[in-house]
């Protein structure tokens, strides 16, 4: 009943992502001299809200597990750019619950603002990160009740920290808030849109080039 139809999902969403890849691309460029920084990372969502018919039945509140990457472009000065995916499987189960099969997958592209690296020197570089992307969301039950198939625009805001061990290895230290920003087709979900908002705290390896 919940399911929403892909025919009025898949193409908007395309476009979505279109736009959102042109943003980024199209942002000023970084620095001379800024490095690419790679980051697989694991972690966990957790605080997520969704229609509350359909939480009755979910776990999307629940701590899951969360992994993924990222790739960022990273001067010594204040700004930089983010592209990041990640993939929560069993996102809105529980035990003894009608979710059976699920999974969450966000891919995003953000702005970073960091301290300048001439103030933190070798120690933890904090910084903000906000942006735009999809979020992908799906459940199957087994009452055919309380699915979820939708594609999402979402909003990405957090901040961590990244610090280095080496000159090519270091940590990152990231919390950050995904938030669903658009709307779906009354007619394609039975029980409402579908409220998605989660946190996802994380730690990664970075690799610097």
């Amino acid at each position: 009943m919940f399911a929403c139809r892909a025919a009025h999902a898949t193409f908007p969403c395309a476009i979505r992502l279109a736009l959102l890849l042109s943003l980024f691309v199209c942002l000023p460029p970084a620095p001379a001299g800024a490095d690419w920084l790679i980051t697989p990372f694991v972690g966990l969502k957790f605080g997520g809200e969704t229609n509350p018919l359909v939480e009755l039945e979910t776990a999307a509140g629940e701590k899951k597990l969360a992994v993924g990457g990222s790739v960022s472009l990273l001067g010594d000065g204040l700004l930089g750019l983010e592209a990041d995916f990640g993939y929560s499987p069993r996102f809105f189960e529980r035990e003894g619950g009608l979710v059976v099969r699920s999974y969450v997958w966000t891919l995003t592209g953000s702005v970073i603002l960091a301290a300048p690296l001439g103030l933190t020197r070798e120690s933890l570089r904090p910084y903000v990160v906000g942006g735009l992307g999809l979020i992908r969301a799906r459940s199957e039950d087994l009452a055919n009740v309380v699915g979820i198939d939708s594609n999402l625009l979402g909003l990405i805001v957090g901040g961590g920290a990244v610090g280095f061990v080496t000159s090519k290895v270091g940590l990152r230290f990231d919390i950050r808030r995904f938030s669903r920003l658009s709307r779906e087709d009354p007619a394609a979900v039975a029980l409402g849109p579908t409220p998605l908002n989660f946190w996802r705290a994380s730690v990664g390896v970075v690799l610097r080039y």
